[in-house]
């Protein structure tokens, strides 16, 4: 697949996608978290491409949301889910589910939310989910005691280019390498040329260091590993409370939760792993110990030890040298020296040296003082015996007070033990890159599926919050091989929309269906726009795959929902045109359409507007389109039309101290009373009387 072939992805966006490791197949799993490790992706760029990546997959080229208010709706539909979600990950992942016309996404999305309906929102699941994030790349380690060296120019700008983290060399020959090898700790020659190679220092031929990167720079892997730590455990701590649910989190293809191609089980089916975590948990944390938020490798006492003998080397020999000198001038206040005067005047002759007295009054005391230096200096690196016998060297010599070291011989020391601190880094890195190299791709998938787990917890706590169910999409009327055509347009029972500003529980269940053009007429303020809404609503979710709000649901798979809001006022004559170009614009489109429309007679006259509605409503008819128009003036529109318009009613069962007693179910084919009508028939019963009858009989 050529990137630039998604939607919505140019030249730019797709050389940032190839900095991917597999940005083919990155993008066509959907995974927001992975197509935002690109440069220069967020996370919401990441979803769009994953949607763009999404109707590619299908051929799905067509725009279902044809209006503003259908548009309105949609984002409505996504806050209601998004506000379920507890990572930012799964707010941005439920961008990738958009209402769609095609059989096969819709099919592919319905059983993603039929897996994730059937989880368990627990508590200390969603408690666990707080901290996961998904992982991130760290940035370049320079390592500067390791270099790679080449003679070849092709190689040395791969390798320059696949490993940032060393200095990479040009060598010529034998002696090139020789002094690398007394410039830094470790040299790996990439050429076979140098194969048998002899040369002093840690110096090792290996063509193939670039495609071992783990063994090469071990340092990369060690630095993500610390990078994502927090990460990490806040997913193994997600598997392990949704285990402890009895709900254990388990793969699946992020886009649908399922292998689209094989139709293997969705997630939260049965993954074949018995919902196992990809990756050995204790194993996981035991690598993690043993690795410092930096990087470096922690919890290893010999590390510690040569790490410390080396930042503590100089305090410890000035420490050892005090030692010395108070061993020294203890002994000399304790002893009473006689000094003949040809030795006083050789001392004064020598510039007041004591170095000849000690030699020959206090040997055995100063080599006491020494031994003390040595063995403190021993004791405070805590040397092993190979290194105490390197820091015997740093005290003796001509005796002298205070007591000297040999600045040579603490470098000495210094150079032995950075070196067997670097050996030993070097191989405890080696070998916990080698652990933790087999855990590198597992571990992307646990933190995949625990943020997965969010976006399936939100689908499942939306569904039982608006006790929702997976309606039924059928094919257009038609659109089979054969057979008896489906029922196209809709069918809702017991839908109850979220949208209204009311408690949930306390929204009326509503049931209606429609198939061709129908109107709606009913009371003001009994409910019109609010069924419009839920229908829309309920459409919008099916064609996304989701669950809707309703007991039941059966809804056609529309190429396009178009749905108009009410005016606010009647439209001055270029507005008006306008209106009438987009109408113009529908009945000239694409069948296979739901057509919303509430209150249009607003636009312009009543009368004008009745003579409109029902040309329009003429248009919708020939195509077979599946279309709604609430409206007041059923009776003219029906009057002004050549063909017999349905006409449902929301019926209003009276008033009631005042108010109204609405049934919220549109009864079929019935031509619902106004509030007017309802108000003059009140008086007529509760006052009587020839006016009130005789203004009755007019509706």
């Amino acid at each position: 697949m050529e990137l630039e072939a998604i939607p919505g992805v140019g030249a730019k966006t797709a050389a940032s996608l190839r900095e991917l490791d597999d940005p083919v197949a990155t993008v066509e799993s959907g995974d927001v978290a992975a197509i935002a490790r690109a440069p220069g992706v967020n996370e919401a760029r990441a979803a769009r491409i994953a949607r763009g990546a999404i109707r590619r997959r299908h051929g799905d080229d067509g725009r279902v949301l044809a209006t503003d208010r259908a548009r309105e709706l949609y984002r409505e539909a996504i806050d209601l889910l998004r506000e379920r979600t507890v990572t930012d990950y799964a707010a941005k992942r439920l961008e990738t589910f958009y209402p769609s016309a095609s059989a096969s996404r819709i099919a592919e999305a319905q059983s993603f939310a039929a897996a994730a309906t059937a989880r368990d929102p627990d508590p200390a699941v969603r408690e666990a989910l707080a901290d996961c994030a998904p992982l991130s790349d760290p940035p370049t380690v320079r390592v500067r005691d390791r270099c790679l060296a080449t003679a070849d120019a092709e190689t040395l700008a791969r390798a320059e280019a696949e490993v940032p983290e060393l200095s990479v060399e040009t060598v010529e020959d034998a002696r090139d390498v020789s002094e690398l090898g007394r410039s830094y700790a470790s040299v790996i020659v990439l050429d076979e040329s140098f194969a048998g190679l002899d040369v002093e220092g840690d110096v090792s031929v290996r063509p193939d260091a670039l495609e071992t990167p783990a063994e090469t720079v071990p340092e990369r892997l060690l630095a993500f590993f610390a990078e994502n730590r927090e990460r990490l455990e806040a997913a193994a701590a997600v598997h392990e409370a949704a285990a402890a649910a009895g709900d254990p989190v388990s793969g699946g293809d992020p886009v649908s939760g399922g292998d689209p191609v094989s139709g293997d089980e969705p997630d939260g089916g049965d993954s074949g792993s018995g919902g196992d975590p990809p990756v050995d948990l204790d194993r996981l944390r035991d690598a993690l110990s043993r690795l410092d938020d930096d990087g470096t490798i922690a919890g290893d006492a010999e590390l510690d030890r040569l790490t410390a003998a080396v930042d503590d080397l100089d305090a410890a020999v000035s420490t050892a040298a005090s030692v010395a000198d108070d061993r020294l001038r203890e002994a000399i206040r304790e002893r009473d020296v006689t000094i003949e005067g040809t030795d006083f005047l050789s001392l004064v002759e020598q510039g007041a040296r004591v170095d000849s007295l000690l030699d020959r009054e206090l040997a055995d005391e100063y080599d006491a003082a020494v031994d003390a230096a040595r063995e403190h200096l021993a004791d405070a690196l805590r040397l092993e015996p190979e290194e105490a016998e390197l820091a015997e060297r740093v005290f003796g010599g001509d005796p002298s007070f205070p007591v000297d070291h040999d600045e040579s011989a603490v470098s000495r020391l210094r150079t032995e033990l950075s070196a067997a601190r670097d050996r030993r880094a070097a191989k405890l890195k080696a070998d916990l890159a080698s652990d933790l190299g087999d855990l590198r791709q597992p571990v992307e998938e646990l933190v995949r599926d625990a943020l997965e787990l969010d976006v399936e917890l939100a689908v499942a706590r939306f569904a039982r919050d608006f006790d929702c169910t997976l309606p039924e999409v059928v094919e257009p009327a038609g659109d089979d091989d054969g057979g008896e055509a489906p029922p196209a347009g809709f069918r809702i029972e017991g839908g109850r929309s979220p949208l209204l500003d009311v408690d949930f529980p306390d929204v009326e269940p509503v049931d209606y269906g429609v198939s061709g053009a129908t109107l709606l007429s009913g009371v003001n303020s009994g409910g019109k726009t609010s069924t419009l809404d839920l229908v829309a609503l309920v459409v919008v979710l099916a064609q996304m795959g989701m669950p809707v709000p309703a007991e039941s649901a059966t809804v056609e798979r529309f190429e396009e929902i178009h749905y108009y809001a009410k005016s606010q006022g009647t439209l001055d004559a270029g507005a008006f045109e306008a209106t009438l170009r987009d109408f113009g614009d529908l009945v000239d489109g694409a069948d296979g359409r739901l057509v919303l429309v509430d209150e249009l007679e607003s636009i312009t006259e009543p009368g004008a507007s009745a003579k409109i509605i029902a040309g329009i409503l003429e248009a919708l008819d020939d195509q077979d389109a599946t279309a709604v128009f609430v409206s007041h003036l059923a009776r003219e529109i029906r009057a002004a039309a050549d063909f017999e318009v349905a006409v449902d009613g929301i019926e209003a069962a009276g008033l009631v101290d005042g108010e109204l007693r609405v049934n919220r179910s549109p009864k079929k084919g019935h031509l619902a009373r106004s509030t007017p009508e309802l108000i003059v028939e009140k008086l007529a019963d509760d006052r009587g009387g020839e006016f009130y009858g005789d203004l009755l009989e007019k509706f």
